[in-house]
């Protein structure tokens, strides 16, 4: 360049807040895929805390195979790997102030990787975990107890839901809302207002729901102020011997224990397309069979994932 000529910034003089406006465009894989090894000042935008509110994982699914035995899944080795090197950098950079945590719906995590992310995680105040299979009762435990401010939690439906709702009961003091892919019955419905009725929002869409499980949270969980049972397949159990049905319609009484509700989301019309995949899924939603990234609608705004 000739002297007197113009100057010509260069890329590590661009001011910080710039470099994070940049960064804040990109996903995961380009945050992570080295760009913090250029300069220090571009190490320094990449660690900056706007960029780490969310831990967006969702567009990250397992390499696996699904086996007849626990876990249910066989998840690839470099699979394995390339996730655990993901969370490693992320967690590096992001020093402790990620709030909101999604992980995909196949992306199957396991105990060491859960551990590994709740302790560097303290701050954690939204969970969207939808796939459990490789995670043990201690683990989802210990992450449980790590994360005091946890507010938020979308996860599957469990067999056993005493010993997570009780761990959250006893160490989320702000727990408000829970979202449940799966079949939700009378045993998971009894927990909750045994152990959680302080929550706000339910979301229980798309799922096989009992009609008896639905009136237990309606009249125990007093503090619910939304609750979301749109595209459920809801059934209902008489006495023997008569066969379960499933219900086309909500009754009376459900509409009027529902009417204290702030918001109570519903559809059981026979031309929704959900409606229709919730009826032919049973009631355990096979997402892999629709579009990609369907599984993260929710008619409440606050867990929708769009």
């Amino acid at each position: 360049m000739d002297e007197g000529g113009p100057s010509v910034r260069r890329w590590e003089d661009l001011d910080t807040d710039i470099l994070v406006k940049i960064f804040q465009s990109f996903d995961i894989f380009e945050l992570t895929s080295g760009i913090g090894h250029v300069c220090s000042s571009w190490r320094m935008a990449c660690a900056d805390p706007l960029l780490w509110k969310t831990l967006d994982l969702s567009i990250m699914k397992s390499n696996f195979i699904k086996i007849p035995l626990e876990p249910y899944v066989y998840v690839d080795g470099r699979s394995d790997k390339t996730l655990t090197r993901l969370l490693k950098i992320s967690l590096s950079l992001s020093k402790g102030s990620i709030s909101s945590l999604i992980f995909h719906f196949n992306l199957y995590v396991s105990d060491e990787q859960l551990t590994y992310t709740a302790e560097r995680c303290p701050h954690l105040r939204r969970l969207v975990l939808p796939a459990w299979n490789r995670i043990k009762k201690t683990g989802i435990c210990r992450a449980i107890r790590s994360w005091k401010d946890l507010e938020s939690l979308t996860m599957p439906s469990i067999a056993n839901p005493p010993y997570l709702i009780e761990e959250i009961a006893n160490n989320c003091a702000n727990f408000c809302e829970l979202k449940i892919m799966g079949p939700f019955d009378i045993f998971f419905a009894t927990t909750l207002v045994t152990h959680l009725s302080r929550i706000k929002v339910l979301s229980l869409r798309c799922s096989m729901l009992l009609k008896d499980a639905l009136i237990i949270i309606l009249d125990g969980l007093q503090s619910l102020e939304v609750l979301n049972i749109s595209h459920c397949l809801l059934i209902e159990i008489p006495p023997p011997p008569e066969p379960r049905r499933v219900m086309k319609e909500l009754d009376d009484t459900i509409r009027q224990k529902a009417s204290r509700l702030g918001q109570f989301l519903t559809c059981m019309e026979e031309s929704c397309v959900m409606c229709q995949r919730t009826k032919a899924d049973e009631g355990l939603m096979r997402w892999y069979r629709y579009e990609e990234g369907l599984w993260k609608a929710d008619e409440v705004t606050s867990l929708s994932l769009y």
